[in-house]
């Protein structure tokens, strides 16, 4: 019974924490493309958008991203076997792929704080996406474990991303089209 109330902590710190990764990253896209209003709308639009990011990413994120860990950490050690098992593996791998892009996040927002971030918003919408390939890639491991052709699934996995990556660039195109 310990494991499934882990499991369900898991779940919930885990939408939690997707949730966070998200939206900061739209408030770092608002954030640069107020670099284009006037001087004074800029200022109080990037003084409102560090706010928000501060509490979303102390208050929510990584809180949410701690709890989602430790409830892991938790089932591996009330269920052990779960480590000798192959698609728990590639979970870890995509995992500590999930953990550099939060901690890169971080250091996203010391860039806005110090005044240096030199992302374009451009480049931000593409690394917005990086989280969705991260949780497609989770998710479809965790479901279909041992089912899964991983060859198949690599090569699923690019093409998604592949599209989404596609759909940012459309995206642009008709953003700045409309301008």
């Amino acid at each position: 019974m310990t494991y499934l109330y882990l499991k369900a902590i898991h779940i919930i710190f885990v939408v939690s924490w997707m949730a966070g990764l998200f939206y900061i990253v739209r408030l770092f896209i608002y954030h640069v493309e107020a670099n284009d209003r006037p001087e004074s709308e800029k200022n109080v639009l990037q003084r409102q958008f560090e706010i928000m990011q501060h509490k979303l990413w102390y208050i929510i994120t990584t809180p949410a991203m701690v709890l989602s860990v430790l409830a892991g950490i938790g089932m591996i050690w009330v269920n052990p076997e779960l480590l000798s098992m192959n698609w728990m593996l590639v979970k870890l791998i995509f995992v500590l792929g999930l953990l550099i892009y939060h901690f890169i996040c971080q250091n996203i927002i010391n860039q806005v704080k110090r005044r240096t971030l030199s992302w374009t918003s451009t480049q931000l919408r593409l690394w917005n996406e990086l989280a969705t390939i991260f949780l497609v890639a989770i998710v479809f491991t965790v479901i279909l474990k041992s089912a899964i052709d991983w060859i198949y699934g690599l090569v699923g996995l690019i093409a998604f991303s592949a599209v989404i990556m596609s759909a940012v660039k459309i995206y642009k195109f008709y953003r700045l089209k409309g301008k």
